[in-house]
């Protein structure tokens, strides 16, 4: 099935795992695998590892897993950056050997120190080359709060409506905070004619200097409801991570109930709170589901 086509059934979760440092996060990865099997996701996305493009091997195989031992749709990142053509089709042609025919293509981040290849210096170049060169459905990233290097939010929004016009399946948005910046984006698509499924990405937060960071290298605001939570609990772990999972949980409730078509989740591989989240919100997601049409 296109995962296109469950957002037609229901609102749509999925996640976001990333490639292991060590052998020990690898362990910790296939237990938070195993134990997000349960849920039973739309889908499993899953990073580039941290070190770039010499990491795919990585990405590759745990995609792989994903896909033919937990029987979950799997979608590998691929950040263009760094790649060339050849470079994409290799990829691509790998993917595809082990049944994985989903993408999520990106610009990538610039790693200091290397130079970029300079083929594929925007994702809608990444995007428009892999529909001509594949039957891969691909998806795309959106911005709800602007991408940090948009002139503005026009040209942001111009830009994603290029990225479909070339071929985009479905959008994930970046995380966002305020639940009113992502329909304020939503409806700002729509009247610009992005008529694709768009997810909205949350991420909860168990960090105030890890999300501080993210925030910071994303160019995500973070609201004053936000801050003030993450100052009152910064020296007290536990508070704090109750919090954070408290605020995405309120964050999807609103989202669920204002029709968004799927919730992206961030797990940062942290499979205790993705099920907590989903204990909370599960009969949301079932509500969802829309009734077969009959032709």
């Amino acid at each position: 099935m296109s995962l296109v086509d469950k957002f037609n059934e229901k609102t749509v979760f999925s996640f976001e795992v990333f490639p292991p440092r060590s052998t020990t996060s690898a362990e910790k990865l296939y237990q938070t695998l195993t134990d997000l099997q349960a849920i039973q996701p739309d889908f499993i996305s899953v990073t580039l590892g941290a070190g770039g493009t010499d990491r795919y091997n990585d990405t590759v195989g745990i995609a792989d897993r994903i896909q033919n031992q937990l029987h979950i749709p799997a979608i590998a990142h691929i950040p263009g950056l760094y790649l060339n053509e050849q470079d994409v089709l290799s990829l691509l042609s790998e993917l595809a050997a082990h049944g994985i025919h989903h993408v999520l293509a990106l610009r990538g981040d610039a790693i200091p120190g290397k130079t970029p290849q300079g083929v594929f210096q925007h994702a809608d170049q990444l995007i428009q080359f892999i529909k001509a060169n594949s039957d891969f459905e691909v998806l795309g990233a959106c911005y709800p709060d602007t991408h940090k290097d948009a002139p503005d939010a026009l040209h942001d929004i111009q830009n994603l409506k290029h990225k479909v016009d070339l071929g985009a399946d479905h959008l994930i948005s970046q995380l966002f905070f305020e639940n009113q910046h992502f329909y304020n984006f939503r409806e700002k698509a729509l009247l610009a004619g992005v008529d694709v499924p768009i997810e909205a990405g949350i991420m909860p937060v168990t960090n105030k200097k890890q999300i501080e960071r993210i925030a910071a290298v994303a160019g995500v605001p973070l609201p004053t409801k936000f801050a003030r939570m993450l100052a009152r609990y910064e020296n007290n772990p536990e508070a704090l991570r109750d919090a954070g999972i408290a605020y995405a949980i309120d964050q999807i409730a609103d989202l669920v109930a204002q029709g968004v078509d799927g919730v992206h989740l961030y797990t940062m591989n942290n499979s205790e709170i993705a099920n907590r989240i989903w204990s909370a919100t599960a009969s949301l997601f079932a509500a969802s589901h829309k009734p077969a049409t009959i032709k």
